[in-house]
């Protein structure tokens, strides 16, 4: 199978988890703790996927230089859209509460939208990274896949309810999320083609560009929603996360 159409698949599992929490939020009302502590677990994932996996290989390939600009840039570029999709009722795109409808005041209709548009902000960066860790043969991180995959499911939770809210019907519903999984697909695949071959240190900062940006998108989104309902239990499941991250890339290394 082409390392392309393998990076596709693996990006598209990755966004496949904003459909499974869309039905979730159809199906069952999850405790607001387990969604929370879901939430805590994946953003360890990242932090570990961030500092072990993404900088570590960035540096490797293009120095200090290259690892530096590329992680200031991606997070200050994330930081400007977020800026931009939050004003227009975005900003808790990942609420955890136990009541996911409170965080889209029925004024604003067009707030789940807005969510979807801010899920695949979210999602470029991670899907861009699988599709750069398929590269070479390296194959795919686990531990990333794992963490995009814990980060969305809250994600398709909160905007579903949203969109329900504002009238929207199951068709739409999961048309938009299913645009948004298949979406995160194309981009890893574009990413292993436009890199592949490319000069060492044009791969380090594309590579931090997307750990700057994961990392930015963890402390304005997911640790903050985390936090609010796990209480004084987010910092332990978030280091359980880090931890399981952590042992996983060292056993495959």
């Amino acid at each position: 199978m082409p390392q392309y159409l393998q990076a596709g698949l693996w990006g598209l599992l990755g966004g496949s988890a904003l459909i499974v929490g869309a039905a979730v939020a159809y199906l069952v009302s999850l405790p607001q703790r387990l969604v929370a502590g879901i939430m805590a677990l994946g953003a360890g994932v990242l932090i570990s996927a961030v500092a072990f996996d993404l900088m570590d290989e960035a540096y490797r390939r293009g120095g200090f230089d290259s690892t530096a600009l590329g992680f200031l840039g991606g997070a200050a570029a994330y930081t400007i859209a977020n800026v931009i999709i939050s004003r227009r009722g975005a900003k808790h795109r990942k609420r955890s509460g136990s009541n996911p409808d409170a965080a889209l005041p029925p004024a604003e209709a067009g707030a789940g939208l807005a969510i979807a548009v801010g899920a695949l902000l979210d999602g470029i960066p991670e899907s861009i990274v699988i599709g750069v860790g398929v590269l070479e043969g390296a194959g795919v991180s686990w531990a990333m896949v794992m963490a995009v995959f814990l980060s969305n499911v809250p994600e398709g939770l909160s905007s579903a309810s949203g969109m329900k809210t504002a009238g929207h019907g199951p068709v739409y519903i999961f048309g938009v999320w299913g645009a948004i999984a298949l979406a995160s697909g194309v981009a890893a695949a574009v990413g292993n083609i436009a890199l592949a071959g490319a000069n060492p240190e044009l791969i380090a900062a594309t590579t931090a560009v997307a750990a700057g940006a994961i990392l930015a998108m963890l402390i304005d989104t997911m640790i903050p929603e985390a936090a609010e309902s796990s209480h004084e239990y987010a910092g332990l499941i978030t280091v359980a996360g880090f931890l399981a991250a952590f042992v996983l890339s060292k056993a495959g290394g």
